[in-house]
């Protein structure tokens, strides 16, 4: 009689992720984009910072008006809220960003504690962004291009790392279930374009 095998084969061993199956790689791209952007606005603030220290009178080339000004909002305090230019802010920043982003599009898959630190971080950056344009708008009375420009550009970065730490699971298998149906029909792509025309809106509003 001919001996029976009674070895178990092994499973198949699972696909290893990659930045195209594991979530919509548009996500990084968004953020490599929108963080080149937002480094270039951030030294051009950072080259404007200096000539104002220099000469409070300088003549700034985004300096369109009264209420149109780098200067007008550059000289304020909140433009220096931690003693230093914000800007200064972008260039630590936005660096880390394009290199999440570059790294990841490569297939490089960033550990849970990473990513969430880097949410937490970005959250903060994006309240922040948000308190400087209430204070321009509100109590300064005057907008600052490239300011607008990194205000739009942080909430682009955020909506679409927030998207991936949800599709990746990183909040909890819970929440991606509830909102990766949501996610892959565009609702937060929907949103960012709602909270950007509202900020359009207002400053068109105001100083157009």
């Amino acid at each position: 009689m001919a001996n029976v095998s009674t070895e178990v084969a092994d499973p198949p061993t699972p696909p290893v992720p990659t930045a195209a199956n594991r979530y919509h790689p548009g996500a990084f791209i968004e953020m490599l984009v929108s963080s080149i952007i937002g480094l270039v606005a951030s030294l051009v603030l950072s080259i404007d910072a200096i000539a104002l220290a220099e000469d409070p009178l300088a003549d700034l080339s985004c300096n369109i008006s009264s209420t149109i000004s780098c200067a007008t909002v550059g000289l304020t305090w909140q433009a220096n809220l931690l003693g230093f230019p914000n800007a200064f802010l972008g260039l630590i920043a936005e660096p880390v960003v394009i290199t999440i982003a570059v790294a990841a599009l490569g297939g490089v898959r960033f550990p849970r504690w990473f990513m969430l630190s880097a949410q937490v971080v970005y959250s903060i950056g994006l309240a922040f962004a948000y308190w400087l344009f209430y204070q321009a708008y509100f109590v300064i009375g005057a907008m600052c291009p490239w300011c607008m420009l990194i205000t739009i550009t942080t909430t682009l970065v955020f909506a679409s790392m927030t998207r991936v730490n949800i599709l990746e699971g990183h909040f909890g298998a819970r929440a991606k279930q509830r909102l990766e149906r949501p996610l892959r029909l565009g609702l937060d792509a929907a949103g960012v374009v709602i909270v950007l025309a509202i900020l359009a809106a207002m400053v068109i509003y105001k100083y157009v």
